[in-house]
């Protein structure tokens, strides 16, 4: 079994950057593919980034791809997501999982990201 817990999240402005993490425990995830996905208010939960389990091939989602980055490192069982220009539209609960699929079994509790306009 594998735990991950998301923290990083909080109050931004408009144009703000946060960094989030994502430690997990009970096992190590240097071997999978790692995803960032979030959901707002009255909305369905949607992918946001995904990251090799190597780190070397990334994919995001249009609506992040230029603003976010995702990163990892399999030393620490850990990881980020680096968010940059962010607009209320980015407000949501940002969850990270294993496997980056939506089927996942395992993802975190979540952290609140609120972007003030």
């Amino acid at each position: 079994q594998v735990q991950l817990v998301e923290s990083g999240g909080g109050l931004a402005q408009t144009g703000g950057s946060l960094r989030l993490s994502c430690a997990a425990s009970g096992r190590t995830i240097s071997t999978y593919n790692m995803g960032w996905f979030r959901q707002a208010p009255g909305k369905e939960r949607e992918f946001v980034a995904a990251i090799s389990w190597s780190g070397g091939s990334t994919y995001y989602a249009d609506s992040v791809k230029g603003r976010v980055t995702i990163s990892r490192d399999n030393a620490k069982n850990t990881v980020y997501l680096q968010m940059n220009s962010l607009r209320p539209e980015d407000t949501a609960v940002y969850y990270c999982n294993v496997g980056a699929t939506m089927t996942s079994d395992y993802w975190g509790q979540g952290t609140q990201v609120t972007v003030s306009s």
